[in-house]
């Protein structure tokens, strides 16, 4: 293994370092720094290819450049070729695809050979999380193999694929990339037409297999389960390579996610050119927000103009957003403001986002590539691992939700191996403040591990009757589906979805088995933008989004124009929009109610209890504010009729008792607000300890719960059955609780603003929030902890705020931090969960005032929580 040589700076454009310099030049720029991370470039290691790799690849590969491998290649192609699965977990640019693609041509050329196959004696199959992934992949493999000539067919299956070419990818493709949507929908239940590929499928490939997290991958695990249990039939016993980002334990994320044994290759031995990664903290403004408190300006205001600054040097830069909504708004400010300077420059800004037509997503695919776009805004739809060469910075606009997800954004420059400049512009929320102000909570941790559970009996039912559709359910298959499968087939068969007979199970029904689960979390059919007046199909909006997204009155974006819904109609799955350029966005708001359903796991600490069970949360989206562009002014709120939803999932929860409440010296008409404070921080610090972001979680604080007795803060999963973020937390509770409690106390602020305990879609207007009683309570809570200490400078008062003793007596529970398509109720002060949403989307979240309880006299106020009461969320 030979020491080789370092990455290659990029020939006239400016060097990360520079680029930084420039942009933080004018007023006030460069204090919004808060931190440079420079990481310096790393020379890369060679190999040589192991024998099993044939010397026709070898030289295909080096007729592309690539005389040897990366040590890290080789070694997984020599797992490979001894029929071990594994994993190959290592930085973002580091030739990962090459790793499991000289295995895999070297099969398909072995199975050209074989007597008596006809040409397709060895097949593979490649599984994306998307389809732009897919489609990039497709053309990579395309020109690798060129040289190898009709032996190697490489195909695309996708909902793109026309029908007339589905027959011979089925018959004739010898590489066929899909999606697991695909597998689930169209190979496994349509499988005796695939028999001839099926039969002869050596290898599974699993690219960017670290997104197959929560509910997504519990359903894409037991997806795996069936195309082993498929395969088995056929007499095929699938080898599968995995490709991953940068992971905690990714064999054993890996083993989960297939269901085999997989060895794992973490030394990533490619070279890496330099890395500058800044902390940008934009600028308070002179506006005030809810109850007076200071607001910064947007991560999306700040992002656009950075965009328009760095496509104005040249430097090609790709800004991430959180919503598909964001992503278009970078897009069209930034486009506005290259207007004013160069008419010319406009077009070399544009927005990328799922939702967007096949052809539209096509073309803008394309301009990245030739290089004509200079600036693109996207959603997470470009996180993965799609081959964008040359570009020269990455502006993240809010932190990701996760560190890998994090270091695969901001990987996605420099891939042609020069340096590269990355700036995540923080939000006005507690999870972005705290990072910016703690940058070894981003450079000094490791990345989180894949969290995700595919024994969750909503994901496995319906695999299950899947399964038995695909071909009749045996005890000896059981054990492949996990401990929860033989329960689970008993109750399927109490209610008639399955029969058993002889030879097995059966499914009954006439309707297809597979279409019991999207299993992207969607929950039903996609709503169809259509434009009124045209009746032109503008794109799609997930069913599970449509609360929130395309509502009576919302503000729809796309490709850089704005619409205004006239009318969402349910039942059609259909929302009718008509062209407008009004001057604000709009954002939900939501009500909901939790109930406990069960405490599976307790814990005591002291005199309080943090538990862990499942709940059932109704939400029901009730308003949407009016805000301002750019500046995020709240112009005014309309009211909604929209039908409730409900969801059980699993949750995690903590009671105080009330003589705790009496040492930590919080009276009755702060704990309302001390409970909503805490809740909604510790939503917003979570994701520092699971996989998951703020959308994939919900939370209620109530004073009094009927079914706790006592002051209890809920925070649970946002999915059907749970998915693993509550029980994370359970189980990491101290430290992110003491987070929580330290990124209040840290706050400059005086009574609580977006930066620490406010948050702007709370259904409850952020009232009552009493930032200084919050902190006391977590004192209170966390001083009870096992193995704890005092948190350092807790004074029993907080940040400075004086007691609110003289404020208005507050009943009820309040929520807040939801993800999309949740709700707030009522009574009960909330931060609920949206309905399941797409790992690469995320809709927003909402929340709602507390009522009141009417006649509560201030001191019975803890018991004048109703748990199964309303209350408002964000």
């Amino acid at each position: 293994m030979a020491q080789d040589q370092l990455p290659q700076s990029a020939h006239g454009r400016p060097s990360p370092r520079t680029a930084l310099e420039r942009l933080a030049t004018g007023a006030d720029r460069a204090a919004r720094i808060t931190h440079t991370e420079h990481l310096p470039p790393r020379v890369g290691r060679h190999a040589l290819w192991p024998e099993s790799v044939r010397p026709e690849v070898v030289a295909a590969v080096a007729a592309a450049g690539i005389d040897r491998p990366w040590e890290h290649q080789a070694r997984a192609a020599e797992h490979a070729a001894r029929g071990e699965s594994v994993v190959v977990a290592t930085g973002t640019a580091s030739g990962k695809s090459l790793g499991y693609l000289a295995p895999v041509l070297s099969a398909l050329l072995d199975g050209a050979d074989a007597p008596g196959a006809g040409g397709r004696g060895a097949t593979a199959l490649y599984l994306a999380p998307t389809k732009a992934l897919a489609a990039d992949q497709r053309r990579a493999v395309s020109a690798l193999a060129a040289p190898l000539g009709a032996a190697i067919r490489p195909a695309l299956y996708d909902g793109d694929t026309p029908v007339e070419e589905r027959e011979w990818v089925r018959q004739y493709a010898t590489y066929v990339l899909t999606n697991p949507d695909m597998l689930h929908r169209g190979i496994l239940p349509g499988h005796a037409r695939w028999s001839s590929f099926l039969r002869h499928l050596r290898y599974v490939v699993i690219d960017e297999c670290h997104s197959y997290r929560g509910v997504f991958g519990s359903h894409v695990a037991q997806v795996l389960r069936r195309l082993r249990r498929v395969c088995a039939r056929y007499g095929a016993e699938p080898v599968f390579l995995l490709a991953s980002a940068t992971s905690a334990d990714p064999a054993r994320a890996a083993a989960r996610l297939t269901g085999v044994q997989v060895a794992e290759v973490t030394d990533d031995a490619s070279p890496r050119g330099e890395l500058a990664f800044a902390l940008w903290e934009p600028p308070l403004t002179r506006l005030s927000g809810e109850h007076g408190a200071p607001v910064r300006r947007t991560a999306t205001a700040e992002a656009a103009e950075l965009l328009t600054d760095l496509v104005l040097q040249g430097v090609r830069t790709v800004a991430f957003v959180r919503s598909r909504r964001g992503a278009e708004l970078v897009a069209l400010i930034a486009q506005e403001r290259l207007a004013e300077i160069d008419p010319s420059l406009p077009a070399r800004v544009a927005a990328y986002r799922g939702g967007y037509l096949p052809e539209e997503r096509r073309a803008l695919e394309r301009d990245l590539h030739s290089g004509r776009l200079l600036g693109l805004a996207s959603t997470s739809a470009l996180e993965l691992g799609v081959d964008i060469s040359g570009l020269d910075a990455v502006l993240l606009a809010g932190y990701p939700g996760t560190r890998a997800s994090l270091w695969q954004q901001a990987g996605r420059a420099g891939r042609s191996g020069q340096g590269a400049l990355a700036v995540m512009v923080g939000r006005d929320d507690p999870l972005d403040t705290y990072l910016v102000h703690h940058p070894e909570a981003i450079f000094e941790q490791p990345v989180e591990s894949t969290v995700l559970d595919p024994d969750n009996p909503y994901v496995l039912a319906p695999h299950l009757c899947a399964a038995a559709a695909e071909l009749p359910l045996t005890e000896d298959d059981l054990d492949l589906f996990g401990p929860e499968a033989p329960a689970l087939v008993g109750q399927l068969e109490r209610r008639g979805l399955l029969r058993r007979r002889a030879t097995g199970w059966y499914w009954t029904r006439r309707e297809r088995a597979a279409d019991l689960t999207d299993i992207r979390g969607e929950g039903g059919k996609p709503v169809q933008v259509v434009e009124s007046a045209t009746g032109r199909l503008l794109g799609t909006v997930d069913a599970s989004s449509a609360h929130t997204a395309v509502h009576d009155g919302a503000v729809h974006l796309h490709q850089g124009r704005s619409y205004l819904v006239e009318r969402l109609d349910l039942d059609d799955s259909v929302a009718l929009v008509a062209r407008a350029d009004p001057p604000y966005s709009t954002m939900a708001r939501d009500t909901t109610a939790v109930r406990v359903l069960a405490a599976d796991i307790e814990e005591p600490w002291g005199e309080a209890r943090i538990h862990f069970g499942s709940v059932e949360v109704t939400h029901q989206v009730v308003s949407y504010l009016r805000r301002r562009l750019v500046s995020g002014e709240v112009m005014g709120e309309t009211k909604l009729d929209l039908p409730p939803r409900t969801l059980r999932t699993r949750a995690v929860w903590w009671t105080v008792t009330e003589d705790r409440l009496d040492a930590a010296g919080i009276h009755p008409e702060e704990l309302p607000g001390a409970l909503h404070a805490a809740e909604h921080a510790s939503i917003g610090l979570l994701p520092l300890f699971a996989t998951c972001d703020r959308w994939d979680i919900g939370g209620v604080s109530v004073p009094l719960h009927a079914d706790t007795g006592l002051p209890t803060v809920f925070v649970y999963d946002g999915h059907p059955g749970g998915a693993g973020f509550a029980e994370r937390a359970f189980h990491t509770a101290r430290s992110w609780l003491t987070a929580t409690r330290e990124a209040i106390a840290a706050c400059e602020c005086d009574f609580g603003c977006p930066s620490c305990v406010q948050s702007p879609k709370c259904g409850n207007g952020n009232d009552p929030l009493d930032k200084a009683a919050a902190v006391r309570l977590l004192d209170c809570l966390l001083s009870s902890a096992p193995g704890a200490e005092p948190p350092s400078g807790a004074t029993g008062t907080g940040p400075g705020a004086p007691r609110p003793s003289d404020a208005p007596p507050a009943a009820g529970a309040d929520h807040d931090d939801a993800p999309a398509g949740t709700s707030t109720a009522d009574a009960a002060d909330t931060d609920t969960a949206p309905d399941p949403v797409p790992p690469s989307e995320d809709p927003g979240h909402n929340s709602g005032p507390a009522v009141p309880h009417a006649g509560a006299d201030p001191a019975q106020r803890r018991g004048d929580g109703n748990g199964g009461g309303r209350s408002r969320v964000e």
